[in-house]
């Protein structure tokens, strides 16, 4: 010690203790860094070490538990190097992962236990579900690197020792892609999915209609995609979903426990089908004038009763309609629900109905009850924008807030439920501030902390937690081209989103979960997420 320069015996102590807390474990660190956050956690001593030799155990001979296993092996089998083998054979005595169903009311259909000590990580689930959502809480708990997809040598892949058991507060946890201002590619839906999944969302609502174009093919009316579907906004090629291409997106999404709910937009927003056929349109009288709706200068001369209007590539809205006593019309709806339905396993059709505002009212009113019987008849259920409470709706149907709180209310009147997708909160089209770049701001500029800090059962008066099936984060798509422009608009506020509505709302505040986040933005670099760096994050660096 004679020699060390500016450093006395105690001031060096202390660097040595410092530099030693430093050194420490940083994965007993990321117990208090989950995103959702779940319902109770308590803290072990130590952690178990993912090794070579870890070995993946289920005991039962459940295929989807078999499954489910194996997902987990992928998805820890790129960065680690490891073989982890997924075996039902017995088990063995340490160092080993088990994933297995238990008999327990209180975990519901998608709760979890999850119990990590030094010798074994164990997942226990009262359904498949639980299961999965406890590995993508088992995923956060490793290091960031475990996201890379090639091999990281040189990491000490820790678990923290912890007991969690977590339920999810909402049964609905959905984010609405629009893939129809602008389209996006099958496998550009997948990822959305894979984001979706690794904050705990299970219902991808499609948005697959609208002006500007028709992107799911209906074998009996073949012009929809191939017409209505060959632009976008801006004017761009556009596309469309085969029926197989649809059901490979049904697929992978049910391998995530992601219900697909597809929505055709009607009687409104629909020129892209009346520009498909002549015999849909019964004399629109708005149409488009330089890529726009010119309202006031309109004189009706252009389109006509049974001649096709021209394909939409603007972003007004409001302008389109179906017409009640049109014949071609209820044949039309009736063949596009029947196919859609043959191909969706979940149980919600979304029908639109927002924004009719050249459909007469009572008019409307008889559309959205026509809606309801030809869904109904299909052995679905019938889900729509808040405007559809105007109609006569049963207790199982949805209407989703986004705008006027009178409607929810409606809503909850006749018996309905409400989906909490407030357009000031949860759009994730909108932009974070005046300098963003992508997105609008016709409802709000959404910044990170005013898509976390609000409350679903306090939003709307009268609006309780019994009436709300849940939360749904849409993004629009009028000023979105690409998947990094998803990326950009979606994080960092869709996992405080996705908190919403899987965490209890006494355990949530913005100062607390902002260092969360914060965490989660090497998590992000590391999946390569283009997200918007908010000044409001304290990012680590």
């Amino acid at each position: 010690m004679q020699n060390i320069p500016h450093f006395t015996k105690s001031s060096l102590f202390l660097l040595v203790i410092f530099l030693a807390a430093c050194k420490k474990d940083n994965s007993t660190l990321k117990i208090d860094l989950l995103i959702p956050k779940p319902m109770a956690v308590t803290k072990g001593n130590g952690a178990f070490d993912l090794l070579h030799s870890t070995s993946i155990y289920t005991s039962q001979g459940n295929k989807e538990v078999a499954f489910i296993a194996n997902y987990l092996a992928d998805k820890l089998r790129p960065a680690t190097g490891y073989p982890l083998v997924v075996s039902t054979n017995a088990i063995p005595e340490d160092n080993f992962i088990s994933l297995d169903l238990v008999s327990d009311a209180s975990l519901g259909e998608e709760g979890y236990q999850l119990t990590v000590d030094g010798a074994s990580v164990k997942l226990l689930a009262n359904k498949p579900a639980g299961l999965f959502y406890g590995i993508q809480t088992l995923r956060q708990l490793l290091p960031a690197q475990i996201e890379f997809a090639s091999n990281q040598k040189g990491i000490e892949w820790k678990i923290p020792a912890v007991s969690i058991k977590d339920v999810p507060t909402y049964s609905w946890r959905g984010s609405m892609l629009d893939v129809a201002r602008h389209f996006f590619s099958v496998e550009d839906v997948k990822k959305y999915i894979d984001y979706m999944a690794l904050y705990k969302m299970n219902v991808l609502h499609l948005s697959l209609s609208n002006d500007q174009g028709w992107r799911i093919e209906i074998k009996s009316w073949p012009n929809l995609a191939i017409h209505g579907g060959s632009t976008q906004v801006g004017g761009g090629k556009g596309g469309y979903y085969t029926q197989e291409q649809y059901k490979e997106i049904v697929a992978y999404a049910q391998k995530q426990y992601i219900t697909i709910v597809p929505e055709i937009d009607l009687p409104g927003h629909i020129n892209a089908a009346l520009a498909s056929y002549g015999e849909l349109n019964g004399g629109i009288t708005l149409v488009p004038e330089k890529g726009r709706i010119n309202l006031s200068t309109n004189t009706g001369e252009v389109g006509g009763k049974n001649k096709p209007t021209e394909l939409y590539t603007g972003i007004e809205v409001g302008f389109s309609t179906l017409q009640y006593n049109q014949e071609a019309t209820f044949r039309f709806v009736n063949d596009v629900i029947r196919e859609l339905s043959s191909i969706t396993p979940g149980e919600y059709i979304h029908v639109g109905g927002d924004e009719a505002r050249v459909t007469k009212k009572e008019e409307y009113i008889k559309f959205i009850n026509k809606f309801y019987e030809i869904v109904t008849a299909n052995g679905k259920k019938m889900i729509g924008w808040e405007e559809i409470s105007q109609a006569d709706i049963k207790g199982d149907i949805i209407a989703q807030h986004w705008d006027s709180p009178s409607y929810p209310k409606m809503a909850v009147e006749k018996g309905g439920k409400v989906l909490m997708s407030p357009a000031p909160k949860v759009y994730l089209d909108m932009q974070y501030d005046s300098t963003t770049k992508l997105g609008l701001h016709w409802a709000a500029y959404i910044e990170v902390k005013d898509s976390y800090d609000w409350e679903p059962t306090t939003l709307v008066e009268g609006i309780a937690k019994e009436n709300i099936i849940g939360v749904e984060t849409p993004l629009w798509t009028e000023t979105i081209s690409t998947m990094k422009e998803i990326e950009y608009m979606l994080f960092p506020r869709f996992p405080g989103i996705a908190e919403i509505a899987w965490s209890k709302p006494e355990g949530r505040n913005w100062d607390e979960y902002k260092v969360r986040l914060a965490a989660h933005g090497k998590r992000f670099d590391v999946m390569g997420i283009n997200y918007y760096k908010s000044k409001q994050v304290p990012w680590e660096k």
